[in-house]
């Protein structure tokens, strides 16, 4: 049993120092209410909306040895804490939406954004899967954002085991979504019901180049209704949550009547 916490945040166009010394201020706040799995939202270090590749570029950085995965990482290890960032990465002359996965004892791995969304497609490459980390915490899998619109990323992620699936997320409006219903977080508890996982998704506040965004970050117990959030939509605020994702496998998984994972008919789908 550990808690987790997911952060709803404003990050700052371009302001990457400013954005490191706040995002900083939350783990430890986070941290001092005892959570051990700290989320913050996508693109956190950098902010989001840039208007194009060579604008990336300009504040992207390179994973791990770059500023804000540097100064993360001294935090886990002085705080006893896990983190899963969003940030801007380059790599060989190309620029990723990525996550970082950082522990106390150091890096763990990272995750690109696989479904680019709109003009991302002409600012990011494209990740290429959805790699589960085997952890303390239990097996971690992490997405981005708009990835969760697809059904395929919850259930790749628990094809290979995944007990969490963490999600960086900058939430923007739905047209024609009722009020004080979010499709987003509709999504995620689809997904953690129909795959008998956790899922914890941390979005952002705020306003960035006329985009507004949606928060309403909130944690997902693995039958689908909410342990923690939805968070305001317009607030800053820390959303927690107490989870025992290795405790719990077999009351997950073991279940003889109804398992969707392995009463799927892959001999009738369409692929």
């Amino acid at each position: 049993m550990y808690r987790i916490a997911c952060v709803q945040m404003e990050p700052k166009l371009g302001e990457v120092e400013g954005n490191r010394r706040e995002s900083a201020r939350l783990i430890r706040e986070a941290a001092s209410h005892g959570a051990k799995l700290i989320v913050l939202p996508e693109a956190a270090a950098a902010g989001y909306m840039f208007r194009d590749r060579d604008e990336a570029m300009s504040m992207a950085e390179e994973v791990p040895s770059g500023p804000a995965c540097t100064e993360w990482l001294v935090l886990c290890r002085e705080l006893d804490v896990w983190l899963v960032a969003g940030m801007t990465e380059k790599e060989d002359g190309k620029v990723f939406n990525s996550a970082v996965f950082l522990s106390p004892s150091g890096y763990v791995g990272k995750f690109r954004k696989v479904h680019l969304w709109n003009d991302e497609k002409q600012i990011y490459g494209p990740g290429e899967g959805f790699p589960v980390f085997e952890t303390e915490l239990g097996r971690i899998a992490i997405a981005i954002c708009y990835d969760a619109w697809f059904p395929e990323t919850f259930r790749s992620a628990s094809l290979g085991g995944a007990d969490v699936l963490v999600m960086p997320c900058n939430w923007v409006p739905v047209p024609h979504q009722p009020e004080g219903i979010v499709m987003a977080n509709m999504m995620c508890q689809t997904g953690a019901h129909s795959n008998h996982m956790f899922v914890a998704a941390a979005s952002r506040v705020g306003e960035e180049r006329g985009q507004p965004f949606v928060g309403c970050s909130l944690v997902v117990g693995p039958d689908g209704w909410p342990l923690a959030g939805p968070a305001a939509r317009n607030e800053p605020d820390i959303v927690y949550a107490d989870i025992d994702p290795v405790g719990t496998r077999d009351e997950r998984w073991g279940n003889p009547f109804n398992q969707p994972v392995n009463d799927r008919r892959t001999d009738v789908y369409r692929s």
